[in-house]
């Protein structure tokens, strides 16, 4: 047995709903997008920095950012002029593997001495002995695989082959970059240190 009350509650509700669906409302108009001009707002309140930009702010990416402080040609500081080429003497992983000279380099944290050739870099040597060595960009755009070299100065003991982000003054505290950094004598390597 319907009880009428119930039907006629339940019609009711009923035209209701359907009379305020088919209401117009407030015709309030939706705003446009405004993430570009958040976007703008906010990066005219990042100041300007007087150290280039490093040519990668993605993990593993290419990038190619132009430094805040180029020069008049809209240059790049530390970058190469058309004229200018690369010597190939001056990059170790060119050296041929028969040829290459060979190195004890001491892994602190890892607790062994390997052998590593002067066209091997420090972290693959590393990688070559299954350790899990911190590491991002391999390019020597960060300090991700930075680690401390504790004979002395880097320079002493290896080359860089790329190297945007260490200051001389780090290098002489013996920091070096070590995705980047090929031996040049024996040595003692602590990974995972940063300046």
């Amino acid at each position: 047995m319907v009880e009428p009350l119930a039907v006629a509650l339940g019609v009711t509700l009923t035209l209701l709903v359907v009379a305020v669906h088919y209401s117009k409302g407030t015709e309030k108009p939706i705003p446009d997008d405004m993430a570009q001009e958040v976007t703008e707002r906010r990066a005219e309140m990042v100041p300007e920095t007087e150290f280039a930009e490093p040519m990668n702010r993605s993990i593993g990416g290419g990038g190619g950012a132009v430094a805040v402080g180029a020069g008049a040609e809209g240059e790049a500081a530390g970058e190469l002029s058309e004229e200018e080429e690369v010597d190939p003497s001056d990059d170790p992983s060119v050296i041929p593997d028969d040829e290459a000279d060979v190195f004890d380099v001491e892994y602190v944290k890892e607790g062994e001495t390997v052998a590593v050739r002067e066209n091997q870099t420090l972290l693959d040597a590393g990688e070559e002995n299954d350790w899990d060595l911190p590491y991002a960009c391999r390019q020597g755009q960060c300090v991700s695989c930075a680690g401390h070299i504790t004979n002395g100065s880097a320079d002493d003991f290896i080359i860089h082959s790329n190297n945007e982000m260490l200051g001389q003054e780090e290098l002489d505290d013996g920091y070096t970059l070590t995705c980047v950094a090929y031996p040049t004598d024996d040595l003692t390597l602590e990974t995972g240190e940063t300046p």
